[in-house]
């Protein structure tokens, strides 16, 4: 697995499908800031957690400029039972072979289950931010939310 990605590194392109077969692309994002996180499996308490902590705080990450993705290695079927049980405004991307993953560098825990991980990534495809951490999933929100702020800030956005 290639070395995991760190804060001002280039983000690799992102093009897979999402749970609704429709392809999310980075580089259709017309420069808005992206909100990507890694996640071990659908319907799991610690990532039911970090789901929804992302779903909660949805509306404030779009006015800070950013747009919501998660990813895990789950199939479509899986994803769409996920966001409909839980209300997931954003879409869950379908990571077959977990390609995506690997390109982040995104670790495993023990060798065995796959990382918890959020990056930032800004208009220009600059990572700004990469968190890791498997047991506070919410904490990956409140990340998100600072990291952006800050963003808003530097590029002089009254927020």
């Amino acid at each position: 697995m290639p070395s995991p990605l760190s804060r001002g590194d280039q983000a690799p392109e992102i093009a897979l499908v999402d749970a609704s077969g429709v392809e999310r692309r980075r580089d259709a994002l017309a420069g808005k800031a992206l909100v990507l996180f890694f996640y071990p499996k659908d319907d799991t308490p610690g990532c039911t957690m970090e789901a929804c902590a992302f779903r909660d705080s949805y509306r404030d990450l779009q006015a800070l400029g950013a747009e919501v993705w998660g990813v895990s290695g789950d199939d479509a079927v899986s994803h769409r039972r996920f966001a409909a049980k839980h209300q997931l405004p954003f879409p869950l991307l379908v990571d077959q072979g977990n390609r995506l993953r690997k390109a982040f560098g995104v670790p495993s825990v023990l060798g065995l289950l796959p990382g918890r991980v959020t990056y930032v990534i800004d208009g220009a495809g600059v990572i700004r931010h990469v968190f890791n951490n498997l047991l506070d999933g919410p904490a990956h929100r409140r990340e998100a939310l600072e990291v952006l702020r800050q963003l808003r800030s530097e590029a002089g956005g009254d927020g």
